[in-house]
């Protein structure tokens, strides 16, 4: 049984998920360089002092708040694979959600387009690694375990996946709101394609 917190850490964790709400929002309406954290402390009543107490300086709760979109995004993903009960309906599901959600206004400037200028580009990257390579390559195992891919090496088949939809995240972020739909559905298209050329015929 998981100990009792205290009141004081309760009041933490509330005030650190607040810094993160409001930061979340600021990132995504100013961007990093817009964004100042007295203005982040001020959203939520809070003091600057309280920020640092969380977090050591504007980079850490940028990239905290990265990793949170991350992780629940990583986390959608896993949940639409796993309602299908074919693994070649559940990665598409799987890329549906992650196309739906590079389109996402507060996703797509925050984690691709603000990302690689606030963290750089090698921080940002290991990051993207640490979130999606190996969801990446778990998708491709499943298929190639059920037949639907054949058994090529994975580690180049996995980078190769990784970068094509690094691309198309890339490419929903900076797309202009009303050509988004359009563009989600060409990268679309063309990922299935690529996939079901790779896909084993079945007989």
């Amino acid at each position: 049984m998981p100990p009792v917190k205290s009141r004081r850490e309760q009041y933490s964790e509330a005030t650190r998920a607040a810094l993160l709400d409001a930061a979340t929002r600021r990132f995504a309406r100013y961007g990093y360089a817009g964004t100042a954290l007295e203005d982040v402390a001020s959203d939520i009543q809070a003091t600057r002092g309280a920020v640092y107490h969380h977090f050591a300086g504007k980079t850490a709760l940028f990239q905290a708040v990265v990793e949170a979109l991350e992780a629940d995004v990583m986390a959608r993903i896993l949940e639409a694979a796993a309602t299908e009960a074919d693994p070649w309906d559940g990665a598409l599901a799987a890329l549906d959600v992650f196309l739906d959600r590079c389109c996402d206004p507060v996703y797509g400037r925050v984690v691709w387009q603000e990302g690689p200028i606030a963290l750089g580009w090698k921080c940002w990257h290991e990051l993207e690694l640490k979130y999606a390579y190996g969801l990446v390559e778990q998708l491709l195992l499943t298929l190639q375990a059920a037949g639907h891919l054949p058994a090529l090496p994975l580690e180049p088949m996995t980078r190769i996946t990784f970068h094509i939809l690094g691309a198309a995240g890339m490419a929903l972020a900076e797309a202009p709101e009303p050509d988004k739909a359009r563009v989600r559905a060409e990268y679309r298209q063309a990922i299935t394609h690529l996939l079901a050329g790779a896909r084993v015929a079945r007989p």
